[in-house]
C-alpha cells in the first residue's frame, strides 16, 4: 500500500481504524508490560493499574503521573507487500509474463488469513492513596482494529489492459475513556481487590477500500464517519501475595458488556475479558512475571481470535536507575503463530522516570512499541 503498512499502523493510533465487531482483543499498555511481553496483571502498581489490575494500586502508598503511548500492527501472509506489488502493477501490460505475474498478485492478496490488524492506546494516567485507601484515574484512547480482503482480487484481461480488481474492509473500535478505580489492602497487603468504573465514548468505523492493480491505495479517505455512542463499563480485579516472592492477580474486563452503536446501524456489544497474572521474585531485584487471557477475544479481522500468553523477565540495578527487560508472547487461538520477543528498558532518576518497550513478530512482520515518562513520589 502506499507507505505501506505503516501509514495504516500510524492512522489506527492516532484515530481509530474502522469498526463494527461484538468484542475486542486485549491491548498491551505501557512498555513496562510490553518489554515483558504484555505481561502486566501481577505486577503493576503504579498509575497503570488502572488499566491492569486496579487492587495493584493498593500494594503501594506512592503518588505516581504518567502518559504513555503503544501501539502494534500485524501483516499476515505478507499482505502488505502483495499490496504494494498490486499497486506497482502495470495493466497496459498483456504479456503472457505480465497476465502471470497479476495472477500471482491476486493468489497471494487473497490467501485465507491474509490480513492486517492493528491495537493502540494512549493516555494520562494517575495514582494516589489516603491511608490504606488507593485512588486511581485516567483519560485514555484504546484503539483496535484491522482490514482483511471482502471481495478476492481477480484478474481479467480486457482489450489493451489486464485489470486486477478487489476490496478491502475496514473494521475497528476507537474507545474514549475517562476512567476511576479504587483499591483496598487487607491483612498487611496480603490481599488486596480493585474496581474500576469507566465512561466510555465509542466511535465505530466501518469502511471499504477498492483495490485495482496500478492505483495507489488510500486508507484515510475511506474510514466513513464515526458513529459515536457513550456507555459505561466495570472491571474487577484481586491481587494475593501469600509471600513475600510471590504474587497472583486475576482481571475481569467489561464485566457489564458496554453496548455502543455500530457503523451502519444495530449495536455492538464488549464482551467480557479476563486474564490471570503470576509474579515470582526469587530475589529483589528480579522479577519473572507471565499473563494468559483466560477468555477467546475477537479481533476486527474475520476468522483471527485473540488469546495471549505473554512471559516476562526483569532485573533492576542501581536501586532501580535502570530496568531491563525480556519477553514473548504467542497467540495461543492460532498455532501457526511463533511466540514473538520483546524487550524493554526503564531509567529512573531520582523521581522521574522513563521506559520504552517494544517487540516484532519477523515472520508475520508484525511490529509492537511502547513509551512512557513518569513522576512518582
Amino acid at each position: 500500500m502506499r507507505r505501506g503498512l505503516r501509514h495504516i499502523f500510524l492512522q489506527a493510533v492516532l484515530a481509530g481504524i474502522a469498526g463494527q465487531a461484538i468484542a475486542v482483543e486485549f491491548v498491551s499498555v505501557g512498555p513496562r508490560a510490553t518489554g515483558m511481553g504484555g505481561a502486566g496483571v501481577a505486577v503493576t502498581t503504579d498509575a497503570l493499574a488502572t488499566y491492569w489490575n486496579p487492587a495493584g494500586l493498593a500494594m503501594t502508598q506512592t503518588l505516581d503521573i504518567r502518559v504513555q503511548g503503544s501501539g502494534q500492527a500485524i501483516d499476515r501472509l505478507d499482505l502488505n507487500n502483495a499490496i504494494n506489488d498490486l499497486e506497482n502493477f502495470n495493466p497496459f501490460d498483456t504479456s503472457a509474463a505480465n497476465v502471470a505475474r497479476a495472477q500471482d498478485i491476486a493468489n497471494r492478496i487473497n490467501q485465507p488469513g491474509a490480513t492486517v490488524s492493528i491495537n493502540g492506546s494512549a493516555g494520562l494516567y494517575i495514582k494516589g492513596h489516603f491511608g490504606a485507601h488507593a485512588f486511581g484515574v485516567n483519560v485514555s484512547d484504546v484503539v483496535t482494529g484491522g482490514g482483511f480482503i471482502s471481495r478476492q482480487v481477480t484478474q481479467q484481461t480486457v482489450g489493451p489492459r489486464v485489470n486486477l480488481t478487489g476490496a478491502m474492509a475496514l473494521r475497528g473500535l476507537e474507545a474514549r475513556q475517562l476512567a476511576f478505580s479504587y483499591g483496598y489492602a487487607f491483612f498487611d497487603k496480603t490481599f488486596a481487590v480493585g474496581l474500576t468504573v469507566k465512561v466510555i465514548q465509542g466511535a465505530a468505523y466501518s469502511g471499504t477500500v477498492a483495490l485495482q492493480g496500478g492505483n495507489g491505495v488510500s486508507i484515510t479517505d475511506h474510514f466513513g464517519r464515526p458513529t459515536i455512542s457513550t456507555t459505561y463499563g466495570i472491571d474487577l480485579a484481586a491481587l494475593y501475595r501469600p509471600s513475600s516472592w510471590l504474587r497472583l492477580g486475576v482481571l475481569a474486563k467489561n464485566i457489564n458488556q458496554p453496548t455502543f452503536d455500530a457503523s451502519g446501524g444495530g449495536e455492538m456489544k464488549l464482551q467480557p475479558q479476563v486474564r490471570g497474572g503470576i509474579a515470582v521474585n526469587p530475589y529483589s531485584t528480579l522479577t519473572l512475571t507471565a499473563d494468559i487471557d483466560l477468555t477467546s477475544n475477537n479481533t476486527f479481522v474475520q476468522g483471527v481470535k485473540s488469546r495471549i500468553l505473554s512471559l516476562g523477565v526483569e532485573q533492576t540495578i542501581l536501586s532501580q536507575f535502570l530496568s531491563f527487560r525480556v519477553g514473548t508472547f504467542k497467540n495461543l487461538n492460532d498455532a501457526a503463530t511463533p511466540f514473538i520477543p520483546t524487550a524493554g528498558l526503564g531509567l529512573r532518576i531520582y523521581s522521574f522516570r522513563a521506559d520504552v518497550g517494544g517487540g516484532y513478530d519477523f515472520r508475520e512482520q508484525g511490529a509492537l512499541v511502547s513509551g512512557s515518562a513518569s513522576v512518582t513520589f
